[in-house]
């Protein structure tokens, strides 16, 4: 009876080892899972964003939460066997499913959830919309539990105390969307941009085009010994790996305000601007009509 009973131990430990999202150390202290460049549907669950983790002395603040419940799990099953240190603070980067749908995971005493200013509004405007999409696109089966807003706002710029490491949390004006949030690791000189970088991954705008353009415009005069993106690897390259996202921006723009300024209508512009970047991005064609469209309607006003 011991020996069954030791080898259902094992067998619980072992399946609790192999639910644990892998992830990387970049650098000491900060841990991140790479998502793939997918579009979100029921084969991968909404699970293609960049997640992670960074440790202090005293506790552990988790980055985004993931694209569904269960991945949230196996992003705190990675933190427990990485470190003892609990988990203090969620910091959502944005309103996007894949970086929100894990929060319910991470809901224990003494854990507090941090976003942006903007962010529940969004949460709740968003939220019915966001189950639904759950349920009929990803195949996740999700409740108004799981969508989890801030306890914690940034309003402009907000610093935590990890122990021993200090994050200072700032929040943006509308870009990619109009909740934003960076976070910044003074002890590593580490950004972790989220959203506000894509690389390999075509930029997708949810916001303001002319923000996003102002945004890059402060950031690229900074410098950072990493740079962590929503979607891609690692950059080290800083700011030259921004240089494309803008491009790419800075490209919507200019043809879409000569669209304009010759009359042209957005049923035409859906199809002709912006395809010379077809071949440098991945997901192009799931993302970029989307992008054209959301940008025109911003410009065309101005």
């Amino acid at each position: 009876m011991r020996i069954l009973l030791l080898f259902a131990l094992f067998m619980v430990s072992a399946q609790a080892t192999a639910a644990a999202l892998p992830v990387k150390e970049i650098t000491s202290g900060i841990y991140v899972h790479f998502g793939k460049h997918l579009f979100p549907d029921s084969k991968n669950h909404g699970e293609i964003a960049n997640l992670g983790f960074i440790v202090g002395q005293k506790c552990v603040a988790v980055i985004d939460s993931g694209g569904n419940p269960e991945q949230g799990a196996a992003l705190k099953q990675a933190v427990t066997e990485t470190t003892k240190t609990p988990i203090c603070y969620v910091i959502n980067t944005h309103v996007h499913p894949d970086h929100i749908n894990g929060n319910s995971a991470f809901k224990a005493a003494g854990v507090k959830f941090v976003g942006h200013h903007k962010l529940a509004r969004a949460m709740a405007a968003r939220g019915s919309y966001y189950l639904d999409k759950a349920a009929d696109q990803l195949g996740v089966k999700m409740s108004a539990a799981d969508l989890i807003p801030p306890d914690i706002e940034v309003n402009d710029s907000m610093k935590l105390d990890l122990g021993g490491r200090t994050l200072v949390l700032k929040a943006h004006p509308a870009a990619h969307t109009d909740n934003d949030l960076s976070v910044y690791d003074q002890e590593s000189d580490t950004l972790w941009l989220s959203d506000l970088l894509f690389t390999e991954h075509v930029p997708t705008l949810d916001g303001s085009l002319k923000g996003w353009l102002a945004e890059i415009e402060k950031l690229e005069k900074q410098s950072f010994r990493y740079v962590i993106p929503g979607h891609g690897d690692v950059v080290t390259d800083w700011p030259q790996s921004i240089q494309p996202e803008k491009h790419y921006l800075t490209l919507l723009q200019t043809e879409i305000r000569a669209a304009i300024k010759k009359g042209r209508h957005l049923e035409d512009a859906v199809q002709t601007i912006g395809y010379s970047e077809k071949n440098s991005w991945a997901l192009f064609d799931d993302y970029h009509r989307k992008n054209v469209t959301t940008a025109f309607a911003e410009l065309e006003w101005e």
